[in-house]
This record gives structure tokens, sequence and C-alpha cells, in this order.
């Protein structure tokens, strides 16, 4: 009974996409091109292109451990500042694709090239749900073709699932706030944990949540004398919906809470700390950051928006303020749902941009993944919009600005460049110790600016090689004979006998017995004076 239950919505489903397709095709057509050309960017000689380094090889020895030997996984990677500790859940997405690959790391690569096509889709049907096919189509094309999304989209990373859950939080949201279908809470307390599991920075999505489920709480409590049906049965679905997701994101945090519980309040602790004293990296003043607001957003502009080219960032910026100038003159004139959309969006941003002005460090890339998509769905959302109420000049402006976007987009596409071949270097060196260790166990360092072991360990683990850490608590145990040094260095920069690199260091007096280059580093094998 089920399995026919479960085939007739297959089937009722296709049988309305072929249906939709019969009756829109020029609109299907448009949303096909745009997925390929998504497609190609995220996938192209994608084991070639994805990242692999020390972080990279980190998560993969993990998971593999997970699969291999069934170790469980109560917390994520550990955060670059404040000592504190992801949770697992990216670990657990990972693991699927892992296996299917054969414990290839291009496997979890291409689940997060797929999870960014997916996320091209979203935008389309949020932008077309929100302001009409046309601004779907300009907000998918130019997120499916953004330098920066593209090279966030196709290597295995925690940060690098952040868009895709982030924008289902924001749908959920508008959902809850506007159209009051409170079931989305479930939704969206699961996909703000994946979130959080992320990266930290999803924190900054709560002010947001907060914002737009109040004013839904206070609707619905305000009149406790009411008897009217149905907003007594909205009261009790929004009650409803709020403990059962309450309870689907408590289940989802809780392996970082058990751990945390097991370990003094570890993290916990490092927080708190984070928070109120670490003033070297985050101001606890909210008003500090407003000074920034122009410079980070300009800077988001350039990085996500406009291909990296700073000039056009600056002149898009201005663009976009003028037409949120405008869309606010002739907000009455625009049907309500869509200036709901604008606010949304707009608060995503500005709170986003705000909490990141209270940080006091490097922001890179990566941090705007949870909200990369809120400039494309907004500039499509305003040139869509603006466009109803300007003449034929006007919009031929508007044609040609939104051309130069895609041309600088288009012409800093990741594929111009060489691939890096990381994965396949730290296959070749690990093929080279394989055939150099003797069949005896030995230790391993890397010498190298922005890398560590773990991204050549992964190999060597999963050609069941005997490499040891070493740790200077049990130095009798795990130093052993030799120890292969990578330096990614020029070799005149490597000194592998006396560098300070604590693996080198623990390892003790040494000389270099041989060495090679392979795929432009440099191997050395080191064995201890005697």
């Amino acid at each position: 009974m089920e399995k026919n239950i479960f085939i007739k919505i297959i089937k009722d489903s296709l049988r309305n996409l072929i249906h939709w397709i019969k009756n829109h095709p020029n609109e299907f057509i448009a949303i096909a091109i745009i997925l390929l050309v998504g497609s190609f960017f995220r996938l192209y000689k994608i084991s070639q292109y994805l990242t692999f380094l020390g972080d990279e090889g980190r998560d993969a020895i993990i998971v593999r451990r997970l699969l291999k030997y069934g170790d469980p996984i109560l917390i994520g990677p550990g955060t670059s500042i404040g000592n504190m500790y992801l949770g697992p859940l990216y670990y657990y997405l990972m693991a699927p694709a892992l296996f299917l690959a054969n414990y290839s790391p291009t496997g979890p690569a291409v689940q997060i090239a797929i999870l960014g096509v997916i996320t091209i889709l979203l935008v389309y049907l949020m932008a077309k749900e929100w302001f009409g096919v046309k601004a779907a189509i300009i907000s998918a094309l130019l997120y499916a073709i953004a330098p920066t999304v593209i090279i966030y989209s196709r290597s295995s990373w925690n940060p690098n699932i952040m868009p895709f859950f982030s924008l289902i939080s924001i749908y959920s949201i508008w959902k809850i706030w506007e159209k009051e279908n409170f079931e989305w809470l479930i939704v969206l307390l699961i996909s703000f944990a994946f979130v959080l599991q992320s990266h930290y920075l999803g924190l900054l999505m709560l002010p947001i949540f907060g914002l737009f489920y109040l004013p839904v709480l206070i609707k619905f409590y305000k009149d406790r004398n009411s008897k009217d049906k149905d907003y007594l049965n909205k009261r009790k679905n929004l009650i409803k919906y709020s403990l059962i997701s309450l309870a689907c994101f408590t289940f989802l945090m809780s392996p970082l809470v058990i751990f945390d519980a097991r370990h003094n309040w570890l993290n916990f602790s490092s927080m708190k700390k984070f928070f109120t004293e670490r003033q070297t990296t985050v101001s606890a003043k909210p008003w500090t950051s407003l000074p920034k607001i122009p410079q980070i957003t300009t800077k988001i502009f350039t990085r996500v928006l406009t291909g990296r080219n700073e000039n056009l960032g600056n002149f898009v910026l201005i663009v976009t303020l003028i037409l949120l100038v405008f869309i606010f003159i002739k907000r009455k004139k625009i049907a309500k749902d869509r200036i709901s959309a604008f606010i949304l969006i707009f608060t995503w941003l500005f709170i986003s941009i705000g909490g990141l002005g209270l940080y006091k460090q490097e922001i890179y890339d990566h941090y705007y993944g949870f909200f990369f998509a809120a400039p494309f769905l907004l500039f499509g959302g305003l040139i869509s919009e603006t466009s109803k109420f300007i003449n034929i000049v006007g919009k031929t402006i508007l044609l040609v600005i939104l051309g130069i976007v895609i041309y600088f987009n288009l012409l800093e596409n990741p594929l111009k460049y060489s691939p890096n071949m990381q994965m396949q270097r730290s296959i070749k060196v690990a093929e080279k110790i394989k055939e150099e260790y003797n069949n005896t166990p030995f230790n391993l360092a890397v010498i190298a600016e922005r890398n560590y072991e773990d991204g050549y360990q992964y190999f060597l683990e999963k050609m069941n090689l005997p490499v040891v850490d070493i740790d200077a608590q049990r130095s009798e145990e795990t130093i052993k004979e030799q120890l292969f040094v990578v330096c990614e260095l020029p070799k005149e920069k490597c000194n592998p006998t006396n560098s300070p690199k604590a693996e080198v260091a623990n390892f003790g007096w040494s000389k270099v017995k041989d060495e090679w280059e392979i795929f432009g580093v440099h191997l050395f094998k080191l064995t201890h004076l005697k």
C-alpha cells in the first residue's frame, strides 16, 4: 500500500512537471541553461580544482575512521579563534559521499558542488515567488557564474554548506512571518542547526529570525480571549510546531552538548570567554560596527556580486542604493508581499554586515556564506521591479549594467586558472613514502605557510601505512626511527633538520638520509643522529 502511494506521488510529480514545461517552455529553457552552466563551472575537472589541504585532510581522516571503525563523532572542526568546536553534522553529511566515492575526497567535493547547483535552483524559485520570472533569471544567472560562489561550491569544507542551509532558513522564516505556515518552523530550526555547525557566524542569523518571529508571537498571543476558530487554530499550530522544531534543534545539537558535558563544558567556557573577554577579536559594542558598514558593503559587492572588480563593485553598490530609494518611493504601487520580501532581504544583509563590522580581524570570503544569496536576490528583485516603472531608455541602461556585471563575472571565472592539483600532489607524495618507508613505522611533518600534515596523512592511512603522530608526552612510544618531511617552500627555505615545526623538533637530532622532488614539493627522509 505504502509503495503504491510512493509511486503515485512520483507519477503525479512528473505529470505536473511535464505539464508545467509544456505551458512554460521558455522559462524551462532559461532555468535549464542556468543550471547547466552552474553545474559545468562547479563540476568540470573538480578532482583537479578542489582544495585538499590540512583541514580537508583532517575531515576526511575523521569521517573515514567513522566509516571504517565506527568511531562516533561528537564534535566537528575546531574554529580558528577562541578554542571552540563546531558540531559534527557536517561530518555525518559528508560520510555517505566519501563512502560512495570509495574514500576518494572527490566524492564529498561533488556533494558540495551538487548542493551548490541546488542552491542556484533555490535562488531561482525564491526570486520567482518574491519578484517574478525576470528577477529569478537575473538572480540565478548571476549566482551561477559568480567566481567567489563557484570557488566555495566545489570543495569539501564545513563552511561550504552554509549558503544552502542559510537560504532555506531565510525562506522558512518568510513562510512563517508572511504566510503564517508554522510547519516551516521545523525546517527553519533543522536548517539553522546545519548553519550553526557549519560556522559560528551563523549566530548572526538569530537576530533576523527574532525580528520576524516576534511579530508572529505577538499577533497570536495579544488576543487571549478570542473565539475565532481560525485564529485559535493557528495559535495552536504555532505552539505545536514551535515545540517540535525546538526538539529537532536540540537533538541535532545534542552531540556537541554531550561532548561539552564530558569535558567540563570546554566549548561553552571558550565561547563565553570569546564574547566577554576577547576584545581584540570581537567588539562587544554593536554601535562600533556602524562606521565600517560602507567599507564592508563595498567589499561584499566587489567579492560576491561583481566578479571581484572593485570599481564595478562601487558602481553597482551605488546603483543598488539608487534603486532601493526608487522602490521606497514607489512602494505604494508595489504588491505588499514583494515589499515584504525586500524588507526581509535588506534586514538579512544589514544585520549580517553589521555583525561582520564587530569582527576586528581579516574578513575572508567564506565568512559571507550565510548571506551569499542575499545580494543576488536583492539586485535581481530591484532590477525587475524598477523596470516596471521606467521608460525604454532606463530599461536599456539597466540591461547594459546587467550585461557588464555578467561580463566581469565570466572574465574572472576560476576555470581560466590552472588546476591546483592538491589532491593529486598528496597522493603522489604518499605513494613515494610507501616506496621508501621500508615496512617500518614512521613519523610525518609538513613545512608550509598554510598547510599541515593531514592532507598527506589521509592517503597514508588510506594506504594502511604505519604513520604515527608524535606525542611529546609519550615520546618513547610515538617517536619512530624515520621521519618523512614534506616541504612546500622553496628548497633553500626548507632546512628540514632544524625546522622549528613541532613534529621536526620533537623528532630530535637528525640527518637527511634521502630527498626527492615530487609534484612541486620536496620530500625528505630523516633518521636519528647516532
